[in-house]
């Protein structure tokens, strides 16, 4: 191996490292622990105080992808003061249990398991009273796996409607304002179900903003969104004509007020409802921050509220690499740059990738000549669209040795079917499933 490949390997061992440092500074155990905690049978959250011997019952519910790994914590402090509870994760993302039972289901396009598991946590919900003390476990995922379509509609309505926002490039925020007036139990209704018992959310944030609304649909939380807006977002994207009939009409009467709306603000059933935001994208940011100083580079963080077109969001990061290694700003060479958010793609081929696929091969293709740059980017769920890879690491040999084997990176690119590309060169990035999820974290290292 010479000095320059050995230097090159080490950059992206530090990529990783430095991505693993974020991971773990939003474990949701962990940060759950943090921030609660109970003292002579008083349950402590930040600074709320709920004194347990007024309660006959404690309900633990949730849904999301870090899920299981929040309900292993909220065992771990409340123990057999837990009278029951019920949590949807996505398949594959489970915790041993003792008292809280795990329902698996898909994402991020539901099923009939994740319509099962919603209808047992209402159930659930439907027994609360105010001797009874709410505890919901809210994460991303949770709008896909909390499924319980509206009246009038079926879970085929909604399978069809969620695969053509994903495809067509909505942001997150669009897509849960459809969700929400697609539900029975987001949009504020489950904490109309609980009413009038207390209810504590805990909230792991994986949307742009950290707006309680918007993650998992805000079940507990009043929205912000309405039926008109929804006619605006599929006439923006042009899926109107696509959509099944009943979903049109459904919008349309909710449109004239002949469906009841979500729940506003200055509902009363959101008296007693406590919401805390236990760690988020900038935590995983930070934190990747400090170990990229120790590692000897000069490190800035850009945002961890970036959003647009994957492939537009990778030219800005690239020119970046190129504006450091040619005047030295805003950071001088070795540095570390890095950002967080969530992109969009919009689907166009009919291949296999996500998001941070996308950004690590539209980045490759714009630093095929800049020597020893290094970009990871990755999902902080293990997960990057429907793939087993959390996403994708590039550097300027990225393109060489794809053309070596025949490759054309740029046909890739146009048909989404990174997932191929980078596993044919052996660049996919997997973890596994990491039990948490604040978005996603990039990482551009330069020497």
């Amino acid at each position: 191996m010479t000095i320059e490949s050995s230097l090159l390997q080490k950059m992206r061992q530090d990529a990783v490292r430095i991505f693993n440092e974020g991971l773990a500074a939003v474990d949701p155990k962990i940060c759950i622990h943090r921030c609660c905690r109970v003292e002579n049978n008083v349950l402590k959250v930040k600074n709320k105080a709920y004194n347990l011997d007024k309660f006959e019952r404690i309900f633990v519910l949730g849904a999301g992808k870090a899920g299981a790994s929040m309900a292993c914590a909220v065992e771990e402090i409340l123990q057999d003061r837990i009278t029951a509870g019920i949590v949807i994760v996505k398949y594959g993302h489970i915790k041993n249990l003792k008292r809280i039972a795990i329902v698996e289901a898909a994402h991020p396009v539901p099923d009939t398991n994740g319509v099962a598991g919603a209808e047992k946590l209402l159930k659930m919900a439907c027994q609360a009273d105010d001797k009874t003390l709410v505890i919901c476990l809210i994460s991303g995922g949770g709008s896909a796996l909390m499924t319980l379509p509206a009246h009038g509609l079926t879970l085929e309505d909604k399978q069809k409607t969620t695969r053509l926002l994903l495809d067509c490039g909505a942001t997150i925020h669009e897509i849960n304002t459809i969700r929400k007036h697609l539900s029975r139990i987001k949009g504020g209704l489950l904490a109309k179900t609980v009413y009038p018992a207390p209810m504590i959310c805990l909230v792991l944030s994986d949307v742009v903003g950290d707006d309680l609304d918007i993650i998992a649909s805000g079940p507990a939380v009043a929205d912000k969104g309405t039926f008109g807006q929804c006619l605006e977002i599929i006439e923006t994207y042009g899926i109107k004509d696509h959509l099944t009939r009943t979903v049109l009409q459904h919008f349309k009467k909710g449109s004239k007020g002949l469906i009841p709306e979500t729940l506003k603000q200055g509902d009363s059933v959101f008296e007693n409802i406590f919401h805390t935001i236990i760690a988020s994208n900038i935590n995983a940011l930070l934190s990747a921050e400090k170990k990229a100083k120790q590692l000897g580079y000069r490190t800035q963080v850009l945002s961890s509220m970036i959003e647009g077109e994957t492939t537009d969001v990778a030219n800005v990061h690239t020119a970046i690499a190129r504006e450091v290694l040619a005047t030295g700003h805003p950071l001088k060479p070795p540095a570390c740059i890095l950002s967080g958010g969530e992109t969009t793609v919009t689907i166009k081929g009919r291949g296999k990738g996500g998001r941070n696929q996308e950004f690590a091969l539209a980045s490759a293709i714009r630093i095929k000549d800049l020597e020893h740059t290094v970009i990871l980017s990755a999902g902080t769920d293990g997960t990057d669209g429907p793939t087993d890879a959390a996403g994708a690491i590039a550097d300027h040999t990225t393109i060489q040795r794809a053309v070596a084997l025949d490759l054309k990176p740029e046909l890739f690119l146009e048909e989404n079917n990174t997932y191929s590309f980078f596993d044919r060169i052996s660049d996919l990035f997997k973890t596994g499933a990491t039990h948490t999820n604040v978005m996603d974290l990039r990482i551009m290292l330069i020497r």
